[in-house]
């Protein structure tokens, strides 16, 4: 059963703080947008904020309260879904006149659906047809759904005053699950990074993941992955136990922002291909295994053939990618992330660093190792974060102070576990490469590679608070912001009917830049990060890494064989942009077969 939304594009989640508040922002136009729940203490924050700024009465939750983390989550979630609700109660009494939203949801939504089309017609109508008309679009107002997402891999235990271990159900990812499941909201979680069993099992013990007596599930599942395989794997296991996907989101393994889950370099092309092809048997599977799943349990049965969305994110940039992607491969919707920073009235990014991303250059987004997850991270080098970092080890005091412990995950040195990006974990680190290494050139590399890692739970969050002119979090202020590379192309800031007039082709905001099409720039992302991994261990090559090394190459070398046929087929582009496709799809060809270790002969 097919659900109409107003809009053919998402805002992904951003970061902790960067899409913490943008549902009030954007969901009374139609727009559907996603919130991180896994830091407690700048959701409470920011519900205070919001509070504030409605007027509404704001009751603390301490920390001293029991499950204060998941009552946090609920009541702020519950705060949003309350205003959007006002909202589009106002938008839907507003007069149609110049200026009012309900014009705005209206003039945004894209040229060639319905809705659309009976508003275009209401403009050239006369009375009574047009009051008609008028009454007929306010009962098909939408708002956006308040999507939420949890990144599987941030589920540390935690523990009471006194040091003692907290039951399961008291670690980060399971609380916040707890937090949105006990909400009034109505919308879809997103689980991102990959299988976590005990999160999974935990869906299980919440009502609204499964279908109601008339086969209604309120709280959807969607999973993000980066291939058809991690797609048939998580959603067999979570249909196993009576829980559907009702989307696959798939995303970039390396043009995004935040963390980069690169894998073995498959570009998004061929993956995109797989799910176009296999999309009906993996429905059926997982109709089967999730149909048999409820009746095993005695549970209430599907009334109708649930939704199956297949979505896409990563690296898009223009219109016509936007409409190829969508056409050619049969997505439901497409992510558009990065491009939002540059829309205040959508994220929250504070002045000086929105000054930062207005006038940066190309090289000054890049690939780091600065996450504490030891997962490849989107960073900008123009960040206040950076700055202070670089600060630090200057004063040799490399790494943050570590208070709110989201990414403590380390034991090497201790009992307890410690974040890799703090200065007791940096300190005894290096401390310890010194009565190793003696050759100073290698401990000076291998110090490097240690205080390049960065305290994100306080940098993630720095920007809204520092926007929304609150409290910050134990007087830190520096600035961590993760976007894509696609950021590059973009160099001003925007209003939120601008962005979203590019994405529906009425409008360009992209800078002079000559911009490769998206799978290109993907080609060459992957190329610069596998020449880089090979120059970095040239020196100490494994048979392993050799090997890993040459299926990176050769699936980039797939990809580039797939493109070439798939050029003729992009109806969007005209010949001129066709012909440098090819052309650059060859030098990357040629870059690739030129690589140390992996020369062809």
């Amino acid at each position: 059963m097919k659900t109409l939304t107003p809009h053919t594009f998402h805002i992904p989640v951003m970061g902790l703080a960067y899409t913490i508040d943008t549902p009030v922002k954007v969901a009374k136009y139609g727009i559907t947008s996603v919130v991180s729940i896994i830091e407690d203490y700048l959701i409470e924050q920011m519900r205070e904020v919001i509070c504030k700024n409605e007027r509404i009465e704001y009751v603390k939750i301490h920390t001293k309260e029991r499950d204060y983390r998941a009552k946090r989550i609920t009541a702020y979630l519950n705060l949003i879904q309350d205003i959007i609700d006002k909202q589009i109660t106002e938008i839907k009494h507003e007069d149609f006149n110049t200026g009012k939203n309900i014009i705005q949801y209206f003039e945004m939504l894209p040229d060639d659906s319905e809705v659309k089309t009976l508003y275009n017609r209401m403009l050239t109508s006369e009375s009574p047809e047009k009051e008609k008309l008028q009454k007929q679009l306010r009962g098909l107002i939408t708002a956006g759904k308040i999507d939420v997402n949890i990144m599987t891999k941030l589920d540390k235990t935690n523990y009471d005053a006194d040091g003692n271990e907290l039951p399961t159900q008291f670690s980060d990812a399971l609380a916040a699950l707890r937090g949105y499941a006990n909400s009034r909201i109505e919308s879809s979680i997103i689980f991102s990074a990959g299988l976590n069993p005990r999160l999974f099992s935990y869906c299980e013990t919440f009502e609204d993941f499964y279908p109601d007596l008339k086969g209604h599930i309120s709280k959807k599942i969607i999973l993000k992955v980066s291939d058809y395989r991690s797609a048939l794997i998580q959603g067999k296991y979570l249909a196993k136990k009576g829980l559907w996907i009702s989307e696959f989101r798939i995303e970039s393994g390396i043009n995004c922002g935040g963390h980069a889950f690169i894998s073995n370099g498959i570009p998004l092309g061929p993956i995109l291909e797989d799910f176009k092809n296999k999309r009906n048997d993996l429905y059926q599977e997982l109709f089967i295994e999730c149909g048999n799943a409820l009746k095993l349990a005695g549970r209430n049965p599907f009334r109708n053939k649930p939704e199956l969305k297949i979505t896409a994110q990563g690296g898009i940039g223009t219109s016509a990618e936007n409409s190829f992607l969508i056409h050619y491969y049969n997505l439901d919707s497409t992510g558009w992330g990065s491009p939002f920073l540059l829309v205040p009235e959508a994220t929250n990014v504070d002045n000086e660093t929105l000054n930062k991303l207005k006038s940066a250059k190309k090289e000054d987004y890049y690939l780091s190792h600065s996450s504490p997850l030891g997962v490849p991270f989107s960073n900008f080098k123009n960040s206040s974060s950076e700055a202070q970092r670089k600060m630090r080890i200057d004063k040799n005091r490399p790494g943050s102070p570590c208070f709110k412990k989201f990414l403590s995950m380390d034991k090497e040195f201790t009992d307890k576990p410690i974040c890799t990006a703090s200065r007791e974990y940096q300190n005894l680190k290096i401390k310890q490469l010194k009565t190793k290494i003696s050759d100073v050139k290698v401990l000076q590399h291998e110090i490097e590679k240690v205080t390049e890692k960065d305290c994100l739970c306080e940098g993630l969050g720095a920007s809204a608070l520092l926007k929304n002119k609150t409290k910050l979090s134990h007087n830190l202020s520096a600035v961590t912001i993760c976007p894509g590379p696609n950021l590059a192309y973009f160099s001003d800031t925007f209003s939120l009917k601008q962005m979203v007039d590019h994405i529906y082709g009425r409008l360009n905001v992209l800078n002079n830049l000559n911009r490769p099409n998206i799978f290109v720039n993907e080609l060459q992302l992957y190329f610069d990060y596998l020449k880089k991994e090979i120059e970095d261990q040239y020196q100490v090559i494994t048979e392993k890494k050799l090997t890993y090394f040459q299926t990176f190459k050769t699936n980039l070398l797939k990809g580039i064989d797939y493109y070439e046929e798939l050029v003729p087929k992009i109806k969007q582009s005209n010949a001129e942009i066709k012909i440098n496709i090819v052309k650059q799809l060859e030098e990357i060809r040629s870059s690739l077969n030129l690589l140390p270790l992996l020369r062809t002969v």
